[in-house]
């Protein structure tokens, strides 16, 4: 064995095969002070190890995008509620022929808010299909929740146009998970809301929200408030569903109250259409 080779050993990687050779014989690996700390769940998992987790949980996604080449994202919010116009379809058709009035109605309301589930994909289709054409160093990949609704759609925009595309999914008690057109390699899942909502902006070149819920009123606000008060750098944000944003949202309101200044209306804009959508990150970058 050569120098060279003995300074890259992965001592790391022998120290796990060595773990499983001990099961493998006969000798469990027990919870117990013998276990090496990295491989004792039950260690890792104590509140005074959770500055670890915080590390690991901020760590992998990054290692792993980088390796990628992830360093440009457009990241799109939006409603997981929201299906796909075929299946708004089949369950409006399923409920007209239950003859059920409450399921009638919310089958009518699945296919007015399908239209955005296919509007968000066109658009990640349109930032995929740019991107393409575009050195490596200068790609702009789509970037969302990682679950279904919006997010799926914005996955499988980027995805039918053959593009890498990223999912930052969060573990929740309803057992969601990464949606099907995430690119595997790019699909992770977090615990903390917090380091998964740090993820989302530390690559972020633009955000676009689509009409959502709790979820997405959440991350929309933190994004604000960290472009107002230049905690991050600004970039160009976009409320996608001028109608719902603004009978959602009375921004002018906060204006004369003076709780905010005019010149914060600037820092997002409102559109129907993804080519308008994409036209304002690209004049905002100058591309």
């Amino acid at each position: 064995m050569d120098a060279n080779t003995q300074l890259n050993e992965r001592r790391l990687a022998d120290a796990w095969a060595e773990l499983q050779n001990h099961a493998v014989n006969g000798n469990p690996l027990h919870a117990d002070a013998y276990r090496l700390a990295f491989a004792d769940p039950e260690f890792l998992f104590r509140r005074e190890t959770r500055g670890i987790r915080f590390q690991l949980e901020m760590l992998k996604p990054d290692l792993g995008q980088a390796e990628q080449g992830i360093e440009n994202t457009v990241v799109v919010y939006g409603s997981a509620r929201f299906v796909a116009p075929d299946e708004a379809a089949a369950q409006l058709a399923e409920a007209e022929a239950s003859g059920d009035e409450v399921r009638l109605q919310r089958a009518q309301q699945a296919v007015r808010n399908a239209r955005y589930y296919d509007l968000a994909r066109q658009f990640a289709k349109v930032v995929a299909e740019y991107s393409e054409h575009q050195r490596p160093a200068d790609r702009i990949y789509i970037c969302t929740g990682g679950g279904p609704g919006i997010m799926e759609a914005a996955n499988r925009g980027a995805h039918e146009a053959g593009a890498l595309n990223v999912g930052l999914n969060i573990a929740l008690p309803h057992e969601q998970s990464g949606n099907r057109f995430i690119s595997p390699s790019l699909s992770f899942k977090f615990h903390y809301f917090a380091l998964r909502k740090m993820h989302f902006m530390m690559r972020a070149k633009a955000l676009v929200a689509f009409p959502g819920g709790f979820g997405t009123l959440d991350e929309l606000f933190e994004v604000l408030t960290l472009v107002q008060t230049k905690k991050a750098k600004p970039v160009p944000i976009v409320l996608f569903g001028t109608d719902y944003w603004r009978r959602l949202i009375n921004f002018e309101v906060l204006v004369e109250e003076g709780t905010i200044s005019a010149q914060d209306l600037k820092l997002f804009h409102y559109t129907d259409d993804p080519q308008e959508a994409w036209e304002l990150i690209k004049s905002f970058y100058q591309l």
